[in-house]
């Protein structure tokens, strides 16, 4: 109950629903409670009536007493009828505030979860994978919803019920409301020693509903590789596999709450049996009469269903403590980067590198090794490598994706850490390696930075991404639907896209990851000759395999194993006659072999 806790700010924000709705909850009982009293009465009226009846056996009277019975028996289920009727509208009413109250927490909760994954770093999400984040936000919110609507408003009911029927039954006699409640301590223990067994069972239910999410998500977006390498009838058996765990899970689960129900229905009718023959010996006696027999089993019977229900709202508690203990680990895991509270500031493009080092917190991979270059605004600085050699890592340290290890990155003589996050990477254009696109529209995906979609802007960023003349070659133009991660375009029109969501931001550092590998040569030279018109006084920073695409940078940064092995202009680099030209000669080679 503990991870429960963490609801309580939502009770209180919306008390004035869940006040009302315990104030229905006890209205409602109380008109369920007093139709025993009435049957109670009218059950003594008949026995009386009856020897009444049979005394003026014979005589005129008889008709009229006949007639008064009839019409008081009329009066007794007109009033029982009523009672349910209010008792059914307040339980209207308590169902109208609570649960509503658990749709608008849910409402909030998924909202906080979202928001929270926003503010997290990018290191959490190489850590955990997709499906078992969607599951959280979905799957285990509904499961806190479900007690937060139904389950507290049983309970409540529960407790009402039982309390108010207990006074009653005392009030009425001791020693039969005694054996009548004799089986339920037998109840809560048995119900208290398979709490602990529920929530155990709950909590493996959630993660392999996490597992099984996952694997599904990650195997239809990865749906062309298999159907690619012929292996469906895996990738089923695979699922099999995963839907056999979950479900034996879930059936060790039932197999519990099954034991509830039995054990309910035994001691509720032993509680019968107890009221009936210890009933019986009383009215003997003269100590009550049999109509107060009648109110008790109409008490009991009314207890019934609350404590059959509550294994099943157990089982909803212990569910949902499991489910908002998964949520609260990522609510409470604080992101790596934290954003200084300064005022946004515009940024000139100046980016300097001091002695940077980085190692992946997640894997323990030295990506980058006493780093230093200088990249001065309006500068066009390449960076060339092999591949692993750290070229994304810096892409990924100016765009402050992550913190460095050791060293200091400054931006305009300002360290890093101490600029406003929001605002400086708004200043930004970033075009990943890996390029993603929504399943939206190509004019909203070009314009996704931007609050308005201005279509003159749109359309000259896709001419300066030399994609413009794709696009409108394509049925619904700008207005075509992107099918999810981009599926619908070739791998050159993605980047191409990308590039002009990137550009139409008037970045004042713009940042290529390799985003041009499935670009041909000639749409390549459109775009850099784009953006040097472009990003004129501005900061570029382009990654590439290919020497053509940066060999009219300002400086070039040439990376071998994390580090910087040389640096300079193409001419200077061809003249040092080091890795840069052995590059150089290679590319060269292979792009006369491929031309002959």
């Amino acid at each position: 109950m503990k991870s429960l806790a963490y609801l309580n700010k939502f009770f209180y924000k919306y008390r004035w629903r869940l006040i009302p709705g315990v104030l229905f909850v006890v209205i409602s009982n109380i008109f369920g409670v007093l139709p025993a009293q009435v049957i109670r009465v009218a059950f003594d009226l008949v026995a009386e009536n009856i020897q009444i009846y049979h005394l003026y056996a014979g005589f005129s009277r008889q008709t009229v007493i006949y007639e008064i019975f009839g019409s008081s028996l009329l009066l007794f289920g007109v009033l029982v009828l009523v009672l349910s009727l209010l008792r059914g509208l307040f339980l209207f009413f308590m169902r109208q505030t609570i649960i509503l109250m658990s749709r608008h927490i849910e409402y909030d909760l998924k909202n906080e979860i979202y928001q929270h994954y926003q503010e997290l770093s990018l290191a959490f999400y190489r850590r955990n994978n997709t499906g078992d984040l969607m599951n959280r936000v979905t799957e285990d919110v509904s499961r806190v919803r479900m007690y937060l609507g139904p389950g507290i408003m049983y309970s409540i009911n529960t407790i009402v019920l039982f309390v108010l029927t207990v006074y009653a039954m005392l009030s009425v006699n001791t020693r039969l409301a005694f054996f009548s409640l004799l089986p339920m301590p037998v109840l809560v223990l048995s119900i208290y020693y398979v709490n602990n067994i529920i929530n155990q069972r709950s909590e493996r239910i959630q993660e392999r509903l996490s597992s099984l999410s996952s694997f599904v998500q990650e195997n239809i977006s990865g749906i062309r590789v298999i159907k690619s390498y012929v292996r469906e009838a895996f990738v089923s058996q695979e699922f099999a596999v995963e839907s056999e765990d979950y479900k034996t899970q879930s059936m060790a689960l039932v197999k519990v709450q099954a034991l509830f129900y039995p054990m309910m229905l035994l001691l509720v009718g032993l509680s019968n049996v107890l009221i009936i023959y210890i009933g019986g010996i009383e009215v003997m006696k003269g100590n009550i009469t049999s109509g107060n027999i009648a109110e008790f089993v109409v008490y009991l019977n009314q207890l019934m269903f609350p404590v059959m229900s509550l294994g099943w709202v157990t089982s909803l508690v212990q569910r949902a403590a499991a489910s908002q203990k998964r949520i609260n680990e990522f609510l409470h895991a604080q992101p790596e980067i934290q954003s200084p509270n300064v005022q946004p500031q515009a940024i000139a493009g100046g980016i300097t590198f001091n002695k940077v080092s980085f190692t992946y917190p997640d894997t323990g991979i030295k990506a980058l090794q006493n780093v230093s270059f200088q990249a001065e605004a309006g500068q066009m600085v390449a960076i060339i490598g092999r591949t692993g050699s750290g070229k994304s890592t810096i892409a990924n340290l100016i765009m402050r994706m992550y913190d460095c290890t050791q060293g200091e990155i400054l931006i305009d003589n300002t360290p890093l850490k101490q600029i406003n996050l929001n605002s400086y990477r708004s200043q930004v254009g970033f075009v990943p390696q890996e390029v993603f696109l929504f399943s939206d529209t190509i004019a909203n995906n070009i314009a996704f930075s931007a609050d308005v979609l201005d279509m003159a802007k749109v359309e000259q960023a896709a001419k300066d991404a030399a994609v413009y003349n794709n696009i409108i070659e394509l049925e619904d133009s700008f207005a075509t639907l992107i099918g999810e991660r981009g599926i619908t375009l070739s791998g050159g029109q993605k980047q191409r896209v990308s590039i002009a969501r990137a550009i139409i931001k008037e970045p004042q550092i713009l940042i290529f990851d390799d985003c041009l590998s499935a670009v041909d040569t000639r749409t390549e030279e459109e775009i850099l000759s784009n953006l040097g018109r472009l990003m004129k006084d501005k900061t570029s920073i382009i990654i590439a395999h290919r020497i053509s695409t940066i060999r009219n940078a300002d400086k070039i940064l040439v990376m071998d194993e994390g580090c910087i092995v040389e640096q300079g202009n193409h001419e200077d680099l061809m003249q040092q006659k080091g890795v840069y030209f052995e590059l150089y000669e290679k590319q060269l080679l292979e792009e006369q072999e491929s031309a002959g």
